[in-house]
């Protein structure tokens, strides 16, 4: 761009307010005899504009300063010595002038993204959480953070209540960046007065949630600290009372005559086949038929611990098996239910103990299958391994590998013990099985 030369006046309002841009000219030139490469710049539009020319690192340059109805003459000349001053210090105005937009741009959007952060609620980091997390979590793991966010108000398979929100519900709502642990602390008081052990579960995915957010990329500048580590809520939750509810001996055929009432056939068989094989809940409601071998008598059970654990099938359960039907792939099956095998059958249980006017849960009879064990004086290390407990000891660990036959030995004669204190008569003949009640 060539230097435009023009003669040099002062400035004053009346004389750029009558300076024009000739009919036979696009644009002319009125050039400031104060401030050095100060103009304005006048089209034959008619429009009229503060300019600064100068040269930068050898090559021209000209700026538009602004409108001059917009700008005062000082001002403007103010501006051209700002400018004059960027170039005698080495620098392009233009370039810096890109720089501070960039910068401000910059600022501007991370203070959204920061808004943006900060507006997010409780319930859809929790969201992302599960979204992150579900990779790494077993199916009842991921199922508790879904029930403890979930609103409720959902109509009930089997009855015309509703569900109920979860114990996590009335925190979805608030911002993550508002979450204090006095907020938490009058959450643990309202829920610990209704559903103390479910608050205990929920207080405890909360904690890991907030230290998740901590050290995730777009919470971690707003979730600094860990709200739900409060003293105060962990007073209120209190401490869980350690179950030691069991089957005894003496109760075993109450119990039985109580399961083998039960109206579903299917939950029956599962009550039963979970006392007799120790197993946990989730195990034994999981299992496929693709999992039984009625030829070699095993029985397939994805474990927590192992990843997969093979157990014998012996012959009471092999009966209860073979009489239930074979609707889907699932040996419990249930055709009401999303899954497609039994999820919950506390209700069931609950039933059982009212009949028999006992009072045992269903982790209960996993304990009761572990005591009763004692009556036969079965090796400890063999009970374990049945119910898939974790070797104890360097022994158990590294030198001992039972083959199924030997568990299969200790299997059915806690089988035969525990069918002969219940009082049920079960004679396994070799062209089938029968019961005699």
């Amino acid at each position: 761009m060539a230097i435009v030369k023009a003669v040099k006046v002062k400035m004053t309002a009346g004389r750029i307010a009558d300076f024009q841009c000739p009919k036979d000219k696009t644009r002319t030139y009125l050039w400031c005899d104060e401030v050095k490469g100060l103009g304005v710049i006048a089209t034959a539009a008619g429009a009229k504009s503060y300019i600064f020319q100068a040269k930068v690192k050898g090559k021209s340059m000209r700026l538009t300063i602004g409108d001059v109805g917009a700008w005062s003459i000082a001002i403007a000349q103010a501006e051209a010595r700002r400018l004059q001053t960027v170039i005698d210090t080495g620098n392009d105005p233009r370039q810096v002038k890109a720089e501070k937009t960039a910068k401000q741009e910059a600022n501007a959007a991370a203070l959204v993204m920061q808004d943006a952060r900060e507006s997010v609620t409780l319930g859809l980091a929790w969201d992302e959480y599960l979204k992150a997390r579900k990779p790494f979590w077993g199916a009842r793991h991921y199922d508790d953070h879904v029930d403890a966010m979930q609103a409720g108000g959902v109509k009930r398979t089997r009855s015309h209540k509703m569900t109920e929100p979860g114990t996590l519900a009335s925190l979805a709502t608030v911002r993550l960046v508002d979450l204090t642990p006095e907020i938490v602390t009058e959450w643990a008081k309202v829920e610990g007065e209704k559903r103390p052990g479910r608050a205990r579960l929920a207080s405890r995915l909360l904690t890991v949630f907030l230290t998740w957010c901590a050290e995730y990329t777009a919470y971690r500048d707003i979730v600094k600290s860990n709200p739900a580590k409060s003293k105060a809520a962990r007073e209120i939750l209190g401490k869980p009372q350690k179950k030691n509810d069991a089957l005894q001996r003496e109760q075993l055929s109450a119990w039985f005559a109580a399961a083998k009432q039960i109206g579903n056939s299917v939950v029956s068989a599962y009550l039963q086949t979970l006392l007799l094989t120790g197993a946990r809940t989730n195990e034994l409601t999981a299992v496929r038929w693709a999992d039984v071998d009625f030829q070699w008598n095993s029985l397939t059970i994805k474990d927590k611990v192992e990843g997969l654990r093979i157990i014998p099938l012996t012959p009471y359960v092999a009966h209860l098996l073979t009489a239930l039907p074979r609707r889907s792939e699932w040996v419990f099956s249930s055709p009401t239910a999303e899954s497609g095998h039994l999820t919950d059958p506390h209700a069931a249980n609950y039933r059982v103990c009212a009949g028999a006017g006992l009072d045992v849960t269903l982790h209960g009879l996993r304990r009761s299958f572990a005591s009763l064990c004692e009556w036969i004086e079965m090796p400890a290390g063999i009970a374990a391994q049945i119910q898939g407990h974790a070797p104890q000891g360097v022994r158990e660990q590294h030198y001992i590998r039972r083959p199924l036959d030997l568990l299969r030995m200790w299997h059915v004669k806690i089988e035969a013990w525990i069918l002969n204190e219940a009082g049920i008569e079960f004679v396994p003949v070799q062209a089938g099985l029968r019961v005699v009640a």
